[in-house]
């Protein structure tokens, strides 16, 4: 076996010494022995098998493990913005189910009709049509396909350190390096320029976006001047980058000028997540596609879809898609349910408001500990970026905290190694919240005073 170095700097790792030492004292042998039947017959990868625990159940916020410890979801790989099993969704499944399990290729049905309506009235987009996908990797796929169909060209435009899902194509254009190395060649023609990241510009802009990351996307269209499209995370979820306003309005006047399809991604962001149902209502521009997926599927079913203009409907003499679940009457139901839920309990509003306080709280506890560089947020989408400090650098930090927070029943994400991230269902109580971040809190206090 080759003796690899892994790399932290762009997510959580499964293997490490510290995962170890928490999995010895944590565990039962009763898990133990589960997770090493899943890890015999799983392939093993980054940030994946061996897997860290085993759970029994999922409700609401909260999992629950093989030994009946619950745990706090602020993770949930970015799909429970309306928890889990929540009951409107969970009922609206089984009927569909029960009555109409599936929907061969040539059918049409109801419930994806009705989804399709939903979704194409409600987003950025004037006179929209769509496709669904069995998951948003696939919906990019369709993206990509389309933009060439559309404009006559191949090559693509993207962020390094953005994610688009892991095939081949998405990879390609996606850019972090633990899904990229070693797998080469890619698809041709996909370029990267870097990302709007003010506290780490390529450009140094200073912690201020000065939007030359932006200008520089002007410069490589105009030089290439054959691109067919633009490929940006709204809002990058990974460790949670938010462009100002001008970024948005200056890239969609750049990409009509150059003849240049905008596509965006929001497959771990849209159905509320930052306070809107779409991310890119909050920069007032109309992109040329969006992608979404993940929480659509109610934290239950695989569900994605491509939203783009009706004027774009040009390719009836190939298949963009041709998915066997592309018109999944279950996992439409459970995105009609979504939808409901979301206006019935106000969770846009929810979102916002809750994620403005929580904002506030973190950025006060900024001013306490010095190891904590910057906090960052939209909605209810947090992001807590941990400095180095002296002899410990900030994803040595993050980690340690992590685990801490793992004792005590909270899961998160770590994005870009350093980068907690904090993506709690929008329908979370506030008590849960508020204990979550007392966690945090007292978790990142500890690591400090150890230091």
């Amino acid at each position: 076996m080759m003796n690899t170095v892994f790399d932290r700097s762009e997510g959580d790792v499964n293997l490490g010494d510290r995962r170890r030492i928490w999995q010895n004292k944590e565990l039962d042998d009763s898990t133990r022995e589960l997770l090493a039947e899943d890890a015999r017959w799983f392939l093993h990868q980054s940030m994946s098998t061996p897997c860290l625990n085993a759970i029994v159940a999922a409700q609401g916020a909260w999992l629950t493990d093989t030994a009946g410890r619950r745990i706090l979801d602020f993770h949930g790989n970015s799909l429970h913005q309306v928890g889990y099993g929540h009951p409107k969704v969970v009922a609206a499944m089984r009927s569909t189910l029960e009555q109409l399990p599936f929907s061969p290729r040539r059918y049409t049905n109801r419930p994806v009709i009705e989804l399709a309506r939903r979704l194409c009235t409600a987003a950025p987009i004037e006179e929209a049509k769509l496709l669904f996908a069995p998951g948003g990797t696939a919906a990019i796929g369709m993206a990509l396909k389309l933009a060439r169909v559309v404009t006559g060209r191949f090559k693509t435009l993207s962020m390094w350190d953005s994610f688009h899902g892991a095939s081949l194509d998405a990879i390609s254009i996606g850019g972090e390096a633990v899904f990229r190395k070693g797998i080469g060649p890619l698809l041709p023609g996909a370029e990267h320029v870097p990302p709007c990241d003010p506290g780490h510009c390529a450009f140094g802009c200073g912690g201020q976006c000065t939007l030359r990351c932006v200008d520089y996307i002007d410069y490589c269209l105009k030089k290439e001047g054959d691109v067919a499209a633009v490929i940006v995370e709204t809002v990058r979820c990974t460790d949670v980058q938010i462009p100002p306003v001008e970024y948005y309005r200056r890239l969609r006047d750049i990409c009509t000028r150059h003849g240049a399809l905008l596509i965006l991604d929001e497959i771990p962001i849209a159905m509320g997540r930052t306070g809107t149902l779409f991310a890119i209502e909050h920069y007032g521009i109309e992109p040329d596609m969006v992608v979404i997926g993940k929480g659509l599927g109610g934290g239950s079913m695989p569900l994605a879809a491509l939203i783009t203009h009706a004027k774009f409907d040009v390719a009836p003499h190939i298949s963009l898609g041709h998915y066997t679940h592309e018109k999944n009457p279950v996992a439409c139901a459970a995105g009609l349910a979504v939808l409901e839920v979301i206006d019935e309990e106000g969770l846009l509003e929810r979102s916002r408001s809750l994620g403005a306080t929580a904002l506030e709280r973190l950025k006060r506890l900024t001013a306490e500990l010095p190891v904590i560089a910057e906090v960052r947020g939209v909605g209810l989408l947090l992001g807590i970026e941990l400095r180095d400090s002296g002899w410990r650098s900030g994803t040595d930090m993050a980690e340690a905290v992590l685990y801490r927070c793992l004792t005590s029943g909270l899961s998160f994400k770590i994005g870009q190694g350093n980068v907690l991230v904090l993506s709690p269902p929008l329908n979370i109580l506030e008590e849960e919240l508020w204990w979550a971040l007392d966690s945090i809190e007292a978790a990142l206090r500890a690591e400090v005073n150890a230091s």
